[in-house]
C-alpha cells in the first residue's frame, strides 16, 4: 500500500498551521518590539493597556477574561505597570479578595501615544487596513473553532 502524496505532504513542516502561526505570532510581535519601546511597555503590557482604554477600572478576573489568559499570569505584569505609574491595584470594596486595576493619569495619558500605533504597525507589516480586517477575522473564526474542539464532546 502506498501513501498517497497528499498525505505524505501534509506532514511537511511547512504545511502545519501550527508552525504558521507561531512563526507569525513571534515575528508580528517582534515587529512590535521597537514601535512599544518608544512608549516604555512591552508587547503583553500594551494588551493589558489596549484593554483598560477600553474600559476602566476592570477587575483582574475581568482583565483575564478580556485577554484570554489566567490571572495569575497577569499578577507580575500588573505589578510592573504599577511601578511604572501607569496603572492602580486597589482591593474591591465589598470584595477583598478581588482587585480592581485602574489607570493611573500617566496611564490615561499614554493612550493619546499609542494611537500611532496600529498606523505604524499596517506601515511595517505591509498591510491596508482591509487585509488587517480580513486577517482578524479570519483569526477569529480559527480560535474559535480551536476553543470549540477544546471542549469536551456532549453528545454521546
Amino acid at each position: 500500500m502506498t501513501v498517497g502524496t497528499d498525505q505524505t505532504e501534509d506532514l511537511l513542516l511547512e504545511h502545519q498551521l501550527c508552525f504558521a502561526l507561531s512563526v507569525a505570532s513571534r515575528s508580528v510581535v517582534a515587529a512590535y518590539k521597537p514601535v512599544l519601546e518608544k512608549l516604555g511597555i512591552t508587547h503583553p503590557q500594551y494588551l493589558v493597556m489596549l484593554a483598560l482604554w477600553e474600559k476602566s477600572p476592570r477587575t483582574v478576573k475581568e482583565l483575564a477574561a478580556a485577554l484570554t489568559q489566567e490571572p495569575a499570569t497577569l499578577s507580575p505584569m500588573l505589578k510592573r505597570l504599577e511601578a511604572a505609574g501607569l496603572v492602580t491595584r486597589e482591593r474591591v470594596p465589598g470584595n477583598e479578595r478581588a482587585l480592581a486595576v485602574g489607570l493611573t493619569e500617566a496611564g490615561a495619558d499614554l493612550r493619546s501615544q499609542a494611537l500611532s500605533v496600529p498606523g505604524t504597525m499596517l506601515d511595517r507589516l505591509e498591510l491596508d487596513r482591509e487585509t488587517l480586517r480580513e486577517l482578524n477575522a479570519s483569526m477569529r473564526r480559527l480560535i474559535d473553532a480551536a476553543q470549540r474542539a477544546d471542549q469536551p464532546s456532549t453528545s454521546g
